[in-house]
């Protein structure tokens, strides 16, 4: 069998890391194309080396660039290599452009199409993300659903004969580097200065279009982390960084210490030694449950609602229209007492996802 993943940003770098790993010594081939949607090497090449993924196959340098741009030159680009490659499968992961540009790719050309992370809903037709991932879904021929709740939204949109409920691979990448930051003494990552390891600090990241685009929101977003009473460590999305420089803010003010993008360990590490986590990321937020930690999601819906559980994560899409106190008392809150359930799996999934993928080729 063979099989091309497409990835292009650095939350599919870490699911092809469990990916990679499962196809490692099947006897299978497993082509990497990255197209280059991230093209940081902080938030690219370094995951290669630091999760052991296989150097791709195939660099297509795509880099920034309108949706329509980026993605019209994403599809420009891997057509002559899927045409070239001809695979069994063609397996694309979660919402990105780079997601739906390998999914256009493969059906035009009537190849295969695995999705995976298949069935996730934010509701929300104002994000690209949710377009991206809807509309892979009603092309795939193959649905690779992470949940029983993505199951229930594939069925009702009448995909249910597709899907295949297979866990979720970041649980596995997750749990993974955990038991290696934990087994290897590093559960202190290196904090900016400033930031003492041993007291409570929280670990913040921003890079969604609906928080960066508007520097009214953008501003409001920084003043809400700013005021925290402990220290708020946000490493810095390119995007962010180039939109606060567009928009003439600082990032760096009150309680918030700017760092630059980190390495997946470093990012565990980070959250494991914090009181909690403040972001507007699908990843992170579900990352931030996995290990244990409370989560305060920047925005008015999630796609994982699962971790809404219990409180172990909570909306706040306007802090700073909150009571001050109960902003602060919500950000920095302890993790709940409960005991946290397990609805993304037992960090097997990407072996499934081979075995699912050898059963309906």
């Amino acid at each position: 069998m063979k099989v091309v993943s497409i990835v292009g940003t650095r939350p599919q770098l870490v699911k092809l890391g469990a990916i990679a790993r499962a196809f490692a010594g099947t006897g299978h081939t497993h082509r990497i194309v990255h197209t280059g949607q991230h093209y940081d090497s902080r938030l690219s090449d370094a995951f290669f080396a630091e999760l052991g993924i296989p150097a791709p196959d195939f660099h297509l340098g795509v880099g920034s660039g309108s949706h329509g741009a980026q993605t019209g030159a994403m599809l420009a680009a891997l057509d002559p290599v899927l045409e070239a490659e001809r695979p069994d499968w063609v397996l694309v992961y979660g919402d990105t452009n780079s997601t739906i540009a390998g999914a256009l790719s493969a059906v035009k050309q009537h190849l295969p199409l695995a999705h995976l992370e298949a069935g996730l809903r934010s509701f929300n037709r104002r994000m690209p993300e949710e377009h991206n991932r809807v509309m892979t879904d009603h092309c795939a021929d193959l649905l690779l659903a992470p949940t029983e709740e993505a199951m229930r939204h594939l069925a009702r949109e009448g995909l249910a004969e597709r899907a295949v409920r297979v866990g979720d691979v970041m649980t596995d990448v997750c749990f993974h580097t955990r038991d290696a930051v934990l087994d290897g003494g590093r559960a202190r990552p290196p904090l900016p200065d400033g930031v003492d390891a041993a007291a409570p600090f929280l670990v913040a990241t921003l890079h969604r279009a609906e928080n960066t685009d508007d520097p009214d929101r953008l501003a409001a977003l920084i003043g809400a982390l700013a005021d925290l009473p402990v220290p708020v460590v946000l490493p810095a999305h390119p995007r962010l960084a180039a939109k606060a420089e567009e928009h003439g803010l600082k990032l760096a003010v009150g309680a918030v210490a700017v760092v630059p993008p980190l390495p997946y360990r470093d990012l565990v590490a980070a959250v494991l030694a914090s009181r909690g986590v403040l972001t507007d990321s699908g990843g992170l937020q579900k990352e931030a449950f996995l290990l244990e930690r409370p989560c305060t999601t920047l925005r008015a819906e999630t796609e994982w609602v699962e971790t809404l559980d219990d409180g172990w994560n909570v909306l706040v899409p306007h802090p700073e229209g909150m009571d001050r106190a109960q902003w602060r008392s919500t950000a920095t809150r302890p993790a709940p007492r409960s005991a946290r359930t397990e609805p993304y799996g037992d960090g097997r999934a990407a072996r499934r996802v081979v075995s699912v993928l050898e059963e309906h080729r």
